[in-house]
């Protein structure tokens, strides 16, 4: 098992090596310096993203790598300490706690795409998900049109519900369509036939289903009703804070330690049930760690 410590201290050595302080430290740089504090949100219920673990902690993949900039973030300012603040946040208060300036970056399962980014900014791309959904097995629903006339759940503030929403209408599928406030919620009604289907992000599925009292009874759909880049969510126009971010990426990257914890987190038993998910390293993503981008276009991310 890795050194989360190790890997985080080289990271850091690596960027400050890279980048003097002498400038004018302006935006979120500034804010942080001033305060001593860099202040992460994260998700509560997003296995195996940013989540809770039994014991209340604050776990998972994409925590790990904020750590990883974090870390960057303390060389670069050349401070002794650094004090993390973590901030619990809803899809629905993601944006606005980053524009209040109430968190400095939010480590996710948060899709990067070119709406978004008019308001707000993202890291280079850590994973690339599809949006599909899961049902009941004995149900017997495959694609999109066998949905037809059912009530299906998402997640409220999320591209997925947003997506089946314009879907819905373009091809008249006459679904019943709920907002749930979380990934859990949205699986429980569900599991309580409540509702037919859950359409989310294929990796958050298949950690619930993973994670579910009776993951048999579960299939996630073949079809791919789009491609998700997730990045770190960022303050827009405050490019020196989005380099240092960008850089402790591309390092982590470059010298293989992202496969690391890639691993720990898709490939080996998770808190909170120690189950792992069996989740290879994507081709998608494999391209991205080895051309890093922040595109929010997703046929930046197909295959050419």
């Amino acid at each position: 098992m890795m050194d989360l410590k190790l890997i985080l201290t080289a990271t850091a050595l690596c960027i400050a090596g890279h980048s003097g302080i002498a400038e004018e430290l302006t935006g979120t740089l500034e804010k942080i310096r001033s305060s001593g504090t860099i202040t992460i949100g994260h998700r509560e219920s997003s296995i195996p993203f940013s989540y809770y673990d039994k014991d209340e902690k604050v776990v998972g993949f994409a925590m790990d790598l904020c750590y990883v900039v974090a870390e960057a973030v303390k060389a670069r300012l050349g401070l002794a300490k650094l004090e993390v603040k973590l901030v619990p946040i809803t899809p629905s208060l993601r944006i606005p706690s980053i524009l209040s300036e109430k968190i400095d970056l939010a480590c996710e399962t948060m899709t990067n795409n070119l709406e978004r980014q008019k308001v707000v900014a993202f890291s280079t791309t850590y994973f690339v998900a599809s949006n599909r959904f899961v049902s009941k097995a004995a149900a017997n629903l495959r694609t999109l049109d066998d949905l037809k006339g059912r009530t299906v759940v998402s997640t409220i503030a999320s591209t997925n519900l947003k997506q089946i929403s314009e879907l819905n209408v373009q091809r008249h599928l006459g679904l019943t369509i709920i907002a749930a406030k979380d990934n859990f919620e949205a699986f429980r009604m569900l599991e309580s036939d409540r509702a037919a289907a859950v359409v989310m992000d294929d990796i958050l599925l298949y950690s619930l289903v993973a994670n579910s009292a009776a993951p048999a009874n579960y299939v996630v759909s073949d079809d791919a009703l789009s491609v998700e880049p997730y990045g770190i969510l960022l303050r827009r126009d405050d490019p020196a804070f989005k380099r240092v971010a960008d850089d402790a990426l591309a390092t982590i990257f470059r010298n293989g330690e992202i496969s690391k914890i890639y691993a720990k987190w898709f490939l080996n038993p998770i808190p909170p049930n120690g189950i792992s998910l069996n989740v290879p390293l994507s081709a998608a993503l494999k391209r991205v760690i080895d051309n890093p981008t922040d595109s929010g276009d997703p046929e930046a991310y197909a295959m050419r």
